[in-house]
């Protein structure tokens, strides 16, 4: 790993939270991600599940965590199963966990090899009632591919039919989604990140530049900063191809009088950021450019606001979609007649402003959450309105970052980075 260690105070805490809300007499497992195949020997580089790294701060591949905190046996109150290392291991895939290193990064005392896993699960399963079980239930999952949470899940329940199974998730989504002051300081190294990138590009862009070059240049100055790289998928949308919500193709020639929207984010200790800015590939917005710009502006500016406790993200995007509404017919966009005659499962609005405005942040660039629940202190959104053109060939789109306050507005992570027009000009002309 590129980060610094992190203090496992942190996973000591995040376990208690999850433990407190254990029903009692059961036990809880959380598996490590599978390194995926792509053909021959090739694989995906792997990236850890995000549940036990949140739970135990353990970054590498065949791992196990099981919290049991009733169990008789105090050493299996908390319990790291971890792939036996050795010279041979280290020679050829470099340095994995020992079971102190493990100790120093999670807090838990009690690690035992992977091979041990059947013996002394069957040992705790026979003490415990019931099992939390951890399936995938974000609400934009893709879950065609089985994990290796899905086969331990299919094997738990063919083994041990006469246990009661309960959900890890619901509290995994409570907990995960109010980030500690470690956290949040981990977020705002990968915003600052996020940031070196922009202003890199900000002396870079001028006409003829490729997208891809753009993505380069972005991806130097997060790997030199320790981030491992972009936190999802890079969209360097120039012209009209920023009227593509996931444009990934970033393999277009950015054109003199274009606009290129940038939604971009680095990792940090994987976390992430998500930033969008638009940015003139000559220096300069048009008058239109600007028009637009600014209006989405506004809608940012004013939409955050609302991200406040106590706020239902269900009334939330009703209340951006009425800010947009006023900018579009100032736009000339829509008109009062099509707002009266509109459908009102898809709003007048909805032609140009598609998408909704904000997500969870945080271990997951679409983080987990609880949507029918009031927006607490500590939670992270991204707030990201944007106005789609296609007749125009332009699509601006702006985000940042934002941590709920107790009170008042929320704090931007990503107060530092350039977002008013003039300012991006100055700093493309400097």
């Amino acid at each position: 790993m590129k980060y610094d260690r992190i203090d496992s105070n942190l996973y000591i805490a995040n376990r208690k939270k999850f433990t407190d809300k254990m029903t009692a007499n059961t036990l809880a497992v959380f598996n490590s991600n599978d390194i995926y195949p792509i053909s021959a020997d090739s694989t995906m580089p792997f990236q850890q599940h995000r549940d036990i790294l949140y739970l135990s701060g353990v970054d590498q591949e065949e791992s196990m965590l099981v919290l049991f905190p009733n169990a008789s046996n105090p050493a299996h109150r908390e319990v790291l199963f971890l792939k036996e290392t050795s010279e041979l291991i280290a020679v050829w895939e470099g340095e994995k966990l020992t079971k102190e290193t493990a100790f120093l990064t999670s807090g838990i005392k009690t690690v035992y090899w992977l091979q041990q896993f059947p013996t002394i699960f069957k040992q705790m399963m026979a003490e415990a009632q019931g099992v939390y079980l951890n399936a995938n239930e974000h609400l934009r999952a893709n879950t065609e591919v089985e994990t290796r949470e899905d086969r331990f899940i299919k094997q738990v329940k063919q083994d041990y039919p006469a246990h009661q199974v309960y959900k890890s998730a619901p509290i995994m989504h409570k907990i995960r989604s109010i980030k500690e002051a470690v956290e949040l300081e981990l977020m705002q190294r990968a915003c600052k990140i996020t940031e070196a990138g922009v202003r890199r590009l900000l002396a870079f862009i001028k006409p003829g530049v490729w997208e891809y070059e753009i993505e380069a240049e972005l991806a130097h100055e997060f790997l030199r900063n320790r981030s491992k790289g972009f936190a999802y998928t890079p969209i360097i949308a120039s012209g009209k191809n920023a009227c593509v919500l996931h444009y990934i193709e970033n393999n277009q020639q950015c054109q003199d009088g274009d606009v290129i929207l940038l939604d971009v984010g680095a990792e940090y200790a994987n976390y992430a950021s998500d930033l969008t800015r638009c940015l003139p590939v000559n220096g300069r917005f048009t008058a239109r450019q600007k028009a637009v710009y600014n209006a989405v502006l506004h809608v940012k500016n004013e939409a955050q606001k609302l991200l406040v406790p106590g706020t239902m993200m269900a009334e939330y995007h009703k209340q951006v979609g009425a800010l947009m509404e006023e900018q579009l017919v100032g736009l000339g966009l829509i008109s009062m007649e099509d707002i009266k005659t509109q459908n009102p499962d898809w709003p007048a609005y909805k032609k140009y402003f598609m998408h909704g405005t904000s997500h969870f942040l945080g271990l997951d660039t679409h983080d987990v959450g609880l949507w029918h629940e009031p927006i607490s202190a500590g939670m992270v959104f991204t707030c990201e309105p944007g106005i789609y053109i296609p007749e125009e060939g332009l699509g601006i789109r702006l985000e940042d970052d934002l941590v709920v306050q107790s009170s008042g507005a929320p704090f931007n992570l990503m107060g530092d980075i350039p977002i008013e027009a003039e300012a991006i000009e100055e700093l493309m002309n400097a």
